[in-house]
């Protein structure tokens, strides 16, 4: 059964930074894209960052980039999230997926003081 498990969320202050992780397992995760999407309360869902599958390309949305780095580790089956300077805006769940294949469960980003 393919599965995405994301985990890394919680509190940060504004200027803060987290790392969230995507675990995937049940498929071959080096065959795949990888997406980053966040939804914040009232909003819909919206792509954050993607990465190919042997990661020689990355997109972010405009309003990441330059803060977030997504990357990938293959033999690991692990995709991440690196983001800097976070600001109270970017309050969301954050959910990985690989199209139709599979999609996380997501995690939760509060940035707040």
């Amino acid at each position: 059964q393919p599965q995405l498990v994301e985990s890394g969320g919680g509190l940060v202050q504004p200027g803060g930074s987290l790392r969230l992780s995507c675990v995937a397992s049940g498929f071959t995760f080096s065959a795949y894209a990888l997406n980053w999407y966040r939804q914040a309360p009232g909003k819909g869902r919206e792509l954050v960052a993607a990465i190919t599958s042997s990661a020689d390309n990355t997109i972010y949305a405009d309003s990441v980039k330059g803060r977030f780095t997504i990357s990938r580790d293959n033999a690991g089956s692990t995709a991440y999230l690196e983001m800097n300077s976070l600001k109270s805006g970017n309050t969301a769940v954050y959910d990985c997926d690989v199209g139709r294949v599979a999609r996380g469960q997501g995690t939760q980003v509060t940035v707040s003081s």
